[in-house]
């Protein structure tokens, strides 16, 4: 690596962005509900579940408190739990994983397609054949769009309908993300969103929903959030506490307005690095089906390392998503079932993995230099 030139600070996110762009309406927003007196599952939640329902071109959605939660929502409203077998991937936030344990079913984790980092079909195969083979009862498979790319929908959903599966897809890194011209949370029985700061559509604090074709679903999703209320105090079924607030809800439906104008930014932030480093670095696959989100851009490189510290010598933000893969992790490792292919490309993922800087207000310079930096770094 060539000598450090710290010239310009380029930060991986940028969670204030959003507030300098659109302060004027959030502010309008908060000031709207604390004057109504009304803080939690009122007109502004209602408002925004319509309103994301709708840019998901479907016809439910149901906000929860945060992304891990929305899965757990999903799992419960399925009557998916004790004894059930769910499989997902290790190459994940730990979220994922902690939400099928926390609705009571077994996870059994499934390595993961090298070229777009989502599970691997012919091993969730293989996987859902050798639990079957073992006595357990496989019920799901939370397939995880990640890093704004689609897991291969057709194949992942050929399985489930095979094996008599519900499909849940993950689509917490996924907001604006596509599938044959079709969003992502159109394919599955239910899914599941984040929007955790950092998200394509991020709030300014926590918040979740769960998204469905499905009305019945979506009603026991809407009594599952709130102690399984059908009516105030009356519980048809047992429930949680997992409400998207007033005032997240309310910022949220600000935030939304620009989705569509900020993904297209976080398109063509891609493109440029794409254009300028795919011959030094392994950047970013799309399949042909695929319509990419870009919540993270990330690169490969088998010096990732040394290449995360010549950039931060440079004032290039980076980080690794994910440097330890959840069976790997103390609190799950010999403890949470892993498939018989094992998780080769899953630990090789880790090793190699690098996000660079990727939001919707990157300047001009800002991209410009990361691309030099990289350059720089490779030298």
């Amino acid at each position: 690596m060539s000598a450090p030139v710290n010239e310009r600070t380029v930060a991986m996110v940028d969670l204030k962005a959003a507030y300098r762009v659109q302060g004027a309406e959030i502010d309008a927003a908060i000031r709207r509900v604390m004057e109504s007196g009304w803080y939690i599952l009122g007109k502004e939640d209602t408002a925004f579940e319509q309103d994301f329902a709708r840019w998901c071109a479907a016809p439910h959605a149901i906000g929860v408190a945060n992304g891990t939660d929305a899965i757990i929502v999903a799992l419960r409203a399925l009557s998916v739990g004790a004894g059930d077998t769910v499989f997902t991937v290790s190459h994940t936030a730990v979220a994922t994983v902690a939400a099928v344990e926390l609705a009571g079913a077994t996870p059994v984790l499934v390595d993961i397609d090298p070229v777009t980092y989502t599970i691997d079909p012919a091993k969730l195969e293989e996987a859902v054949k050798a639990s079957k083979a073992a006595g357990a009862r496989p019920r799901a498979v939370i397939a995880v769009h990640l890093y704004g790319h689609p897991c291969d929908i057709e194949a992942v959903r050929d399985i489930c309908r095979r094996h008599d599966l519900f499909f849940i897809e993950d689509c917490a890194q996924a907001h604006g993300a596509t599938w044959n011209g079709k969003p992502v949370s159109s394919f599955g029985d239910a899914a599941s969103f984040s929007f955790y700061p950092t998200k394509n559509l991020g709030a300014f604090g926590d918040g979740g929903a769960v998204v469905t074709h499905d009305k019945a679903l979506a009603e026991r999703c809407a009594a599952i959030r709130q102690y399984g209320w059908r009516e105030r105090y009356l519980s048809d079924m047992t429930g949680m506490n997992s409400r998207l607030d007033e005032l997240q809800a309310a910022m949220l439906g600000v935030r939304l307005k620009r989705l569509n104008a900020e993904i297209a930014a976080r398109r063509s932030v891609a493109a440029r690095y794409d254009a300028a480093l795919s011959s030094m670095v392994a950047t970013p696959a799309v399949k042909p089906s695929a319509g990419h989100a870009y919540h993270l851009y990330v690169i490969r490189h088998d010096r990732r390392d040394a290449l995360a510290e010549a950039l931060k010598a440079r004032g290039v933000g980076t980080g690794v998503h994910y440097p330890l893969p959840v069976h790997l992790q103390k609190a799950y490792a010999g403890r949470v079932a892993v498939a018989p292919s094992g998780m080769a490309e899953t630990e090789r993922a880790a090793r190699e993995v690098l996000s660079l800087p990727m939001h919707a207000f990157l300047s001009d310079e800002d991209v410009a230099h990361v691309i030099e930096s990289v350059k720089s770094a490779k030298a």
